[in-house]
C-alpha cells in the first residue's frame, strides 16, 4: 500500500540539545495554525509522547526500530498519520546514537531513513560560533545518506542566526538550509527528574509555556521552510499488519499519576482484537472496576506516590484478591513494584514477595531481548521479544522465568511469569509481538468463560 504523508523529523546533536522543547514549539505553533498534525517519538520513551499528546489533542506514537520490523514502523507512522496535514517525529539522544555505544541500532538515523524522512537537526548554539559549522558538517558526512535536510539553530540570538545562517548557506549550498532559531527562555524551562522530564501532567503552567514558545517559533523558525520539507517526503509504502478479531472482554487498566507509561498503539492493538478498556485509579478508586477479565498495570511513578497507594487499603486487597483468583495479569516496572510487598517502608499490593528500594541510580537500563524460561502468558519456553528496562527502583526479588540479555552480552534473571502473569521490570510492545498480545487476550477470554461458568453454577 501506499499512503500520502507529509512528515518531518526533529533530530539533536545530543540529549539535552533542547530538541524536546523545539519539538514542542513547532507542534503548538503548527497547531495554531490549525493544521491537523501527528506527532511522534523515536524510541521507548514514554514521557515526551505525553507532552506532544497534550499539543495536538491526540496519542503521540512510537517508532522504535529495536522494537518494531522497518514494515510494522511504517505501518504504524502511516496509520497514524492518515487524517493528518503534517507529522512530527521526535528523535532520540543524538542523531546517531543507537542501542550500543558503537551502533546506529534503533537510532534516530535508522528511523529517518525507515520512514523516509527528511531530517532537521537541532543544534545549541550557546557559548560556541564557527565550531557550530564544524558541527553540523560532522553530522552530514558521518554516514553517506545523513538524511538531514535543515538546522535549527536553539538558545541562540537573532544576531549570532543571521550570521551563522549566512555562513551554512556559504560552506554548504543547496545540502542544508538553516530554519532559524530558538532564544532562550528560561520561563518555558521543562523540569526534569531521575526518568527524565516530569510528566506533562505535573508542569505547573505548561499550557501557557507552550503558546509562548509557538508564537516564538513563528517568529524565527522558518514553519513554512519546515513545511515545505515535510511535503518534500514520498509516499509511506507499507503491508498492514493485520490482528485478529475475537469475542470482546473488559481489560483493567491503571490510568492515573501513578501508572502512565504506556504505548497507546500497543494498548489499541488490544482494543482492535476486540477489548474493552476499562480505566482506574490505584490511588484514588476504591476497589477494581466490575466485570473484568484481565488487568494491566503500566509503570509510572509509584514510588513518588507509595504513601497515596499503601492508604488505598482497598485497593490493595482487591488487586491481590483477583490475583490469587488467577485474573490473567501484566504489571509493568511501576506496575510490578505495585505488586511487590512494599515500596521503601510502604505496604504495596503483597501478591509477589520482595521489597523495592531506591538504588540512587538507573539499575539494568536499556534495551534488553527477554527470552522465556518456561511457558507462561504470552508466549512458550524459548521464545523471544525486544524489550526496555529503564528504573532507579530495584526489587529485592525481580524474578527469574525470563532470561535479559543485552548487545554488550550482560545476561540476568528477571521476571514472574505463569499461565496468568507477567510482571517484572521490562516494558515491552505488543506490535513487537502480536501473537503475546493475542495469548494474553486468549487468556482473558478462558477468565470470561469461567466467570460465565461459575455464574451458571451459582445459578446466575
Amino acid at each position: 500500500m501506499e499512503q500520502a504523508a507529509p512528515r518531518v523529523l526533529l533530530t539533536g546533536v545530543s540529549s539535552g540539545c533542547g530538541k524536546t522543547t523545539v519539538t514542542c514549539a513547532v507542534l503548538q505553533a503548527l497547531v495554531d495554525r490549525g493544521l491537523r498534525v501527528g506527532a511522534f517519538k523515536c524510541g521507548p520513551d514514554y514521557i515526551d509522547p505525553m507532552f506532544h499528546s497534550r499539543i495536538i489533542g491526540a496519542k503521540s506514537g512510537n517508532l522504535d526500530l529495536f522494537f518494531f520490523r522497518e514494515n510494522t514502523l511504517r505501518y504504524l507512522l502511516a496509520r497514524n498519520s492518515r487524517d493528518r496535514d503534517v507529522s512530527v517525529i521526535e528523535g532520540v539522544m543524538g542523531y546517531y546514537d543507537g542501542a550500543g555505544l558503537a551502533s546506529t541500532l534503533a537510532s534516530s538515523w535508522e528511523t529517518a531513513r525507515a520512514a523516509e524522512a527528511p531530517a532537521v537537526l537541532v543544534v545549541p548554539a550557546k557559548g560556541a560560533a564557527l565550531s557550530i559549522l564544524a558541527a553540523i558538517q560532522g553530522f552530514l558526512d558521518f554516514q553517506p545518506d545523513s538524511r538531514i535536510r535543515g538546522v535549527i539553530l536553539n538558545r541562540c540570538t537573532a544576531m549570532t542566526c543571521r550570521g551563522l545562517a549566512e555562513a551554512i548557506r556559504e560552506r554548504f549550498g543547496g545540502r542544508v538550509k538553516p530554519l532559524g532559531f530558538l532564544p532562550e527562555l528560561p520561563e518555558c524551562a521543562l523540569e526534569s527528574r531521575h526518568l527524565g522530564l516530569v510528566t506533562a501532567a505535573e508542569v505547573e503552567g505548561l499550557r501557557e509555556k507552550l503558546h509562548i514558545l509557538a508564537r516564538q517559533a513563528e517568529e524565527t523558525i522558518d514553519m513554512d521552510g519546515l513545511l515545505a520539507l515535510a511535503e518534500s517526503a514520498p509516499p509511506l509504502v507499507f503491508e498492514p499488519v493485520a490482528l485478529p478479531r475475537h469475542e470482546p472482554v473488559r481489560i483493567a487498566v491503571a490510568r492515573d499519576q501513578a501508572f502512565c507509561f504506556y504505548y497507546e498503539d500497543s494498548l489499541e492493538a488490544l482494543e482492535e482484537m476486540g477489548a474493552e478498556l476499562v480505566p482506574f485509579s490505584p490511588l484514588s478508586d476504591r476497589t477494581l472496576p466490575e466485570d473484568i477479565h484481565g488487568l494491566y498495570l503500566g509503570g509510572g511513578y509509584p514510588e513518588l506516590y507509595a504513601r497515596e497507594l499503601s492508604r488505598n487499603e482497598s485497593m490493595r486487597a482487591a488487586v491481590r484478591e483477583v490475583l490469587e483468583g488467577g485474573l490473567p495479569c501484566i504489571a509493568e516496572c511501576g506496575g510490578f513494584m505495585y505488586l511487590t510487598q512494599a515500596i521503601g517502608e510502604e505496604p504495596m499490593a503483597g501478591f509477589l514477595p520482595g521489597k523495592c528500594r531506591d538504588n540512587g541510580r538507573l539499575t539494568r537500563f536499556g534495551y534488553v531481548t527477554l527470552r522465556a524460561k518456561k511457558d507462561n502468558l504470552l508466549c512458550r519456553a524459548g521464545e523471544e521479544i525486544p524489550a526496555h528496562e529503564f528504573h532507579h527502583w530495584d526489587a529485592g526479588d525481580p524474578g527469574g522465568d525470563f532470561t535479559a540479555g543485552k548487545l554488550n552480552g550482560r545476561r540476568w534473571d528477571c521476571v514472574f511469569a505463569t499461565d496468568r502473569l507477567y510482571a517484572g521490570y521490562p516494558h515491552f510492545h505488543f506490535y513487537a509481538n502480536p501473537a503475546f498480545g493475542e495469548h494474553f487476550y486468549q487468556a482473558c477470554i478462558r477468565e470470561k468463560k469461567r466467570h460465565a461458568g461459575n455464574d451458571e453454577a451459582h445459578g446466575y
